[in-house]
């Protein structure tokens, strides 16, 4: 959207190697696939992009075979893969995602967070999820941090937290 993010405008933060996938399945309906994707690239050249397209449906690969159909007629877990993959158009050091598991059945879920594991290993992109399925998001995390009213209530190892048990119930419960 168009808030700012560190006092930048959204184009700067991009230049910077930040992306950001909001809240939701945040797809431009009418628009097809490609469209969408193509609007990830708008601060790139137009060759660029289309191989930045190429390259983000092959981690995609369902999108692929969708990528003349309208946005809106995707399955909610495809239009989230599909915001994600717009996110990624620009080449990101830094993907942050806000909730992004939300409304999608477990096992989308669970593919989803494996791209997320993905995606760090094989490209070495930088992940920060705010997410509300807490056990999940440990599972694929390095680090954690959880935030009280706006304050830094934990950080650490996600495999620390996940093993005290009574620290996870007195920070999420």
């Amino acid at each position: 959207n168009s808030k700012k993010m560190n006092g930048n405008e959204p184009p700067e933060n991009l230049k910077l190697g930040i992306s950001f996938c909001p809240q939701g399945n945040r797809v431009f309906d009418e628009l097809t696939v490609r469209e969408n994707l193509e609007i990830g690239g708008y601060i790139l050249k137009k060759d660029k992009t289309s191989q930045r397209i190429h390259e983000v449906l092959e981690i995609f690969p369902a999108l692929k075979d969708r990528i003349k159909q309208t946005a809106g007629s995707l399955s909610g877990g495809e239009q989230q893969m599909l915001a994600v993959a717009r996110a990624l158009i620009p080449e990101p050091k830094l993907l942050l995602l806000d909730e992004p598991s939300l409304g999608l059945a477990p096992n989308l879920v669970k593919e989803l967070f494996d791209k997320f594991i993905e995606l760090n290993k094989k490209l070495g992109i930088t992940i920060l999820i705010v997410e509300q399925k807490v056990r999940e998001v440990l599972a694929i995390s390095n680090r954690v941090y959880s935030l009280k009213l706006g304050k830094v209530a934990y950080e650490g190892r996600s495999g620390d937290l996940l093993s005290n048990k009574e620290e996870l119930k007195t920070l999420f419960l």
